[in-house]
């Protein structure tokens, strides 16, 4: 049996002869669509900016390493009210800089910044799975837009069909060959087929809002493209394999994994001691005492063992093993529901191009008996109705041939999400690729600043 690569092949060559006609130079081709809402889709840009945000969670939780440093001033004034000298103003003042250098806290902030790291990586590989889904919703969007443009063209060559058919019918009744019913019969088909045109093309419109929301622009003369051949999976064993292995989602559930493992050992170590260092050195000025000013400095170091409190920790433990818990088995949820995609997905696809073969056999069998049962009407063999149904056979058959197409672009390029193939470098789309680990590495260890990476 010739494999689904082969048949989208040949489908290819075929759609690429029509993309290449004159007319069609400055059509938007599929890939263009999909380079665009990678560049301006808003929800992909959104999530963009929420893995930067993400990236922050790292330094934040490396601040826990760091020296905390405060400056303190504070001043005092008191009155004195003696019986043997009378009232007294006596003042006090004290400014100085304290620093505190945790040293040990049970591991937690080690054990934090790795639960952070995991965090971040979780994000990204959730990030690539939207960029996956956005250019799999460009392509949908595409097709819809290609098949339903199709369906309103056949359906207003149906109407000017219809309408010479009534034409027709009218004549006849002129000249006493034909019935008042052939008139009505041929007026009642032209009518259902305006309201299906009217159907057709509101379906239209709502595709291209659609589109304008997923890509960013307006549609322009699309035609419908080939299913997905670059990087398509050869067999269905290898699209399960390569989802499985590479797929983000299901990267991003494992790195959470990790990210909940490192939270358990956080709250475990709030059971252990802690140490702190504080140095404080400052100046106190007044007139208590002899009123000479002083300098002081100070170095206290800090030993705390948690010995019970009220079992917050007890349960902040339990709670943190149950949610690693729960990570793993949507690691478990999302390997099925990958494959249960692409296993779909490659049915669909195969039944796709088996369709588009049936389709295209099946108009030009309809086409032939329509023409017969015309000539035959001519002679009185046939009646107007039996030239409806075989125009509706026609008809019938044009629209699934449209339908088939479509599902076979939408199948396959969803066999190509599901797979972890879809993307920019693998179809080649011309447009600069985010590099998510740009930022990562521009935040990671900062100390200091209040501006992101790009100036705000």
């Amino acid at each position: 049996m010739v494999s689904i690569v082969r048949k989208a092949a040949l489908w290819a060559a075929v759609s690429t002869s029509v993309l290449l006609a004159p007319h069609a130079v400055l059509a938007e081709t599929i890939f263009g669509a999909m380079a665009k809402a990678y560049a301006n889709n808003p929800d992909l840009n959104a999530a963009r900016a929420g893995l930067r945000a993400t990236d922050e969670s790292v330094p934040i939780a490396k601040s826990g390493f760091r020296p905390q440093v405060a400056g303190f001033a504070s001043g005092t004034l008191s009155t004195i009210d003696r019986e043997s000298s009378g009232t007294q103003d006596v003042h006090q003042g004290q400014v100085g800089i304290s620093i505190t250098q945790m040293v040990f806290d049970g591991f937690q902030t080690l054990n934090n910044v790795r639960a952070a790291e995991s965090n971040v990586f979780a994000t990204r590989e959730s990030l690539l799975a939207n960029e996956m889904q956005i250019l799999l919703s460009a392509a949908t969007i595409y097709s819809n837009i290609a098949r339903d443009q199709q369906l309103v063209s056949i359906r207003k060559q149906n109407i000017a069909f219809l309408q010479e058919q009534v034409n027709a019918a009218k004549a006849r009744l002129d000249v006493g060959e034909g019935t008042r019913t052939d008139v009505s019969l041929a007026e009642a088909s032209l009518a259902n087929a305006q309201s299906q045109l009217i159907v057709a093309v509101a379906q239209l419109k709502q595709s291209e809002a659609t589109y304008v929301r997923i890509v960013g622009d307006l549609p322009k003369n699309i035609k419908q493209a080939s299913p997905a051949s670059k990087s398509l999976p050869r067999s269905l064993d290898q699209a399960v394999a390569s989802g499985l292995r590479d797929h983000p989602t299901i990267l991003a559930a494992q790195y959470s994994v990790d990210s909940a493992g490192y939270q358990v050992k956080s709250a475990e170590g709030t059971m252990l001691p802690g140490v702190t260092l504080q140095g404080q050195v400052g100046r106190t000025t007044g007139n208590v005492g002899d009123g000479i000013d002083s300098n002081t400095s100070s170095i206290t170091a800090r030993l705390e063992v948690p010995i019970y409190q009220g079992g917050l920790e007890y349960g902040q433990i339990r709670q943190a093993k149950e949610r690693l818990g729960q990570q793993r088995i949507l690691v478990d949820s999302a390997r099925a529901s990958i494959q249960e995609t692409i296993v779909s997905a490659y049915a669909q696809l195969e039944a796709a191009i088996a369709r588009i073969s049936a389709n295209k056999a099946q108009i030009s069998a309809a086409k032939l008996a329509l023409d017969g049962v015309i000539e035959e009407r001519k002679v009185g063999q046939r009646t107007t109705l039996d030239v409806l149904d075989s125009q509706q056979d026609v008809l019938q058959a044009q629209e699934l041939l449209a339908l088939a197409q479509r599902d076979a672009v939408v199948a396959s390029y969803t066999l190509l999400a599901a797979s972890a193939r879809l993307t920019v470098k693998s179809q080649g789309l011309q447009v600069a690729e985010y590099r998510a680990e740009e930022h990562y590495e521009a935040v990671k260890d900062k100390w200091f600043g209040l501006r992101t990476v790009d100036g705000r």
